[in-house]
């Protein structure tokens, strides 16, 4: 991080439904003196480091232009899940105009949520410790263990 950069913590507290549809509930910080971010996403969470079926793993991180940093943490399951949730719209992530330009010219909180919800899914496969915690959630399991659903890819030029 450099000078005059602001870490902002966000937090992203997942959960599926009976319907295998995506909800969340979302959260932002700033680490109190001496916190580490990832100590902010658990006390914003309402998690302790010690739960063998919570899984908060740091998904992403973008700069905002008020040169803010946002640092964001997928949460799950959801541990308050009786607390209102937002429904995920269709998993689309933000992209790139190119290779060499991976940061998009909008992100939308969506797009947060369908990057995280990927990302668990890559660890669920690759990642023996964050499988075995949400091998206890069953329908979390499922959800996760299937190709995300996502909007299609554009057709290439000629295709």
């Amino acid at each position: 991080m450099t000078a005059g950069h602001v870490v902002s913590v966000e937090t992203l507290m997942l959960r599926v439904g009976t319907d295998n549809r995506w909800s969340y509930r979302h959260a932002t910080t700033s680490p109190r003196a001496g916190e580490t971010p990832d100590e902010a996403a658990r006390r914003l969470a309402g998690v302790r480091g010690d739960d063998p079926g919570v899984v908060l793993h740091s998904t992403s991180w973008r700069y905002e232009p008020d040169g803010r940093v946002v640092l964001t943490y997928a949460v799950c399951p959801d541990p308050a899940p009786w607390l209102p949730a937002e429904h995920a719209p269709d998993l689309e992530i933000a992209r790139g105009a190119g290779p060499a330009t991976p940061s998009p010219d909008h992100v939308t909180l969506a797009n947060v949520v369908a990057h995280a919800v990927r990302h668990l899914a890559f660890l669920v496969a690759e990642d023996p410790v964050v499988a075995r915690a949400l091998a206890r959630h069953p329908r979390l399991g499922a959800a996760l263990s299937g190709p995300p659903a996502a909007a299609p890819e554009p057709a290439a030029a000629g295709a």
